[in-house]
């Protein structure tokens, strides 16, 4: 950086923009609100700065110098961008927005999040888009903080640490199947749960149990799981054409409409949904306008 520049702060580039204007130190004082003493001290730091005297006596005031007046558009314009740039950020407006909107999420989250949101998006800011990414709950903190995501939605219990965070809904687990499913016309007692022929989503891939069974094997039990898929919206349709049962998060299983659900057997602790965003973004009218849109969509939805 310049010496020069080093020497100078903001005021006395405000106090020499006001001069050429003026080319009148007690004009300039008025139109800086300060007193004259004040504007003709930093008149002096100025041509000190600058080795130049800037404004000379003239028969009708103050003329300025050929240095002066090779500054007074340079330092207009680059006062006029300072300003704006130190702007308060303008309103949103949504519908004539134009962005792409990056949100990390897993198969359950997506789609909770992606029925209710879509139809609202597309109404009130037809020119946004949305990429729904896979979770990936190492790198979120990292992926967030360096721009590569803008949104995540993940659980309480492994949310990363540093980041903003709202509570989208609670989920707890129902028992389901298909409509009409023989098992679930009557309330299933965990004896017949055991009994039935189940089907449990395993993201890692290929796992055969969860803290279902853990909790069972807390009371001496075992149920019988024979399908093992990696996604809930797999297993959604999995129950669709079979005769198997599934423990489902609420949020899935009460907005489809084939499939018939009645309470858990068992009592199975729920978790939190968080919202999540980096610190970056948390003021940004766009970001916040989103957050808002989501956190109702969902809210207005939510299963009782």
């Amino acid at each position: 950086m310049h010496n020069s520049l080093r020497r100078l702060d903001l005021n006395l580039l405000v106090t020499l923009d006001a001069l050429l204007a003026e080319l009148n130190v007690t004009r300039a004082a008025r139109r800086l609100n300060l007193a004259q003493p004040t504007v003709s001290l930093q008149l002096g730091r100025l041509r000190q700065v600058l080795d130049d005297p800037l404004l000379l006596p003239g028969p009708r005031g103050m003329r300025p110098t050929a240095r002066a007046e090779s500054l007074r558009e340079p330092l207009r314009q680059a006062l006029a961008a300072l300003e704006d740039a130190l702007a308060p950020a303008a309103p949103f407006e949504p519908a004539r927005a134009e962005r792409t909107w990056r949100i990390a999420a897993s198969d359950h989250s997506a789609t909770t999040l992606l029925t209710p949101l879509l139809a609202d998006l597309r109404q009130q800011a037809p020119g946004i888009r949305l990429a729904l990414l896979d979770k990936k709950p190492a790198l979120l903190a990292e992926q967030l903080e360096g721009d590569h995501l803008d949104l995540a939605l993940d659980v309480a219990d492994t949310a990363a640490a540093g980041l903003r965070q709202r509570l989208l809904f609670t989920e707890h687990y129902l028992l389901a199947g298909r409509r009409g499913h023989p098992a679930l016309q009557h309330p299933v007692s965990l004896d017949t749960f055991c009994q039935l022929d189940q089907a449990l989503v395993s993201p890692s891939g290929g796992g055969f149990a969860s803290a279902t069974d853990r909790l069972l094997a807390e009371q001496g039990r075992a149920r019988r799981v024979v399908l093992s898929v990696p996604h809930f919206a797999t297993l959604a349709s999995v129950l669709l054409v079979s005769d198997l049962v599934a423990l489902l998060p609420a949020q899935i299983a009460l907005n489809h409409p084939g499939l018939q659900v009645q309470p858990s057997p068992l009592a199975i602790p729920g978790f939190d949904m968080l919202l999540l965003w980096p610190e970056r973004l948390h003021r940004d009218p766009a970001h916040a306008w989103l957050r808002e849109r989501i956190v109702a969509s969902l809210v207005s939805q939510t299963p009782a």
